[in-house]
């Protein structure tokens, strides 16, 4: 099965922070060659997770993995993000769709605090 990931955020005014979700994006492709990748804002900026959806629908996935770029569960990756997948996945009912979790408690993350921290005088 052809799997697309879906990296989702918050959205922002700001084209900085959203531009930063397509590096993300980048840097996850060139460790997956092969795979679709996408990026979508859950709002206040497009691409939507509607238009994230349809664009690894027309690349081709048969499943598409929906990844909060957030820390931690909360209300947007508990209620908002898939109220806005379910309503997309209605569009799409030949895809399995699935909601992964936040990235929480990951060790990189650990290590990323403190390699940030040490950086500090």
């Amino acid at each position: 099965m052809k799997r697309a990931i879906l990296l989702v955020d918050h959205g922002s005014r700001r084209a900085d922070a959203n531009d930063q979700l397509g590096a993300v994006a980048e840097a996850v492709r060139k460790r997956l060659p092969g795979e679709i990748v996408e990026i979508a804002h859950m709002e206040l900026a497009d691409p939507t997770v509607a238009a994230g959806i349809a664009r690894c629908a027309d690349a081709g996935a048969e499943t598409i993995v929906v990844h909060p770029y957030f820390l931690g569960p909360g209300r947007h990756t508990r209620e908002s993000i898939p109220q806005l997948v379910d309503a997309a996945a209605k569009l799409h009912p030949e895809i399995e769709i699935r909601i992964s979790e936040p990235l929480g408690l990951h060790e990189g993350l650990i290590d990323a605090v403190l390699d940030r921290v040490g950086k500090l005088p």
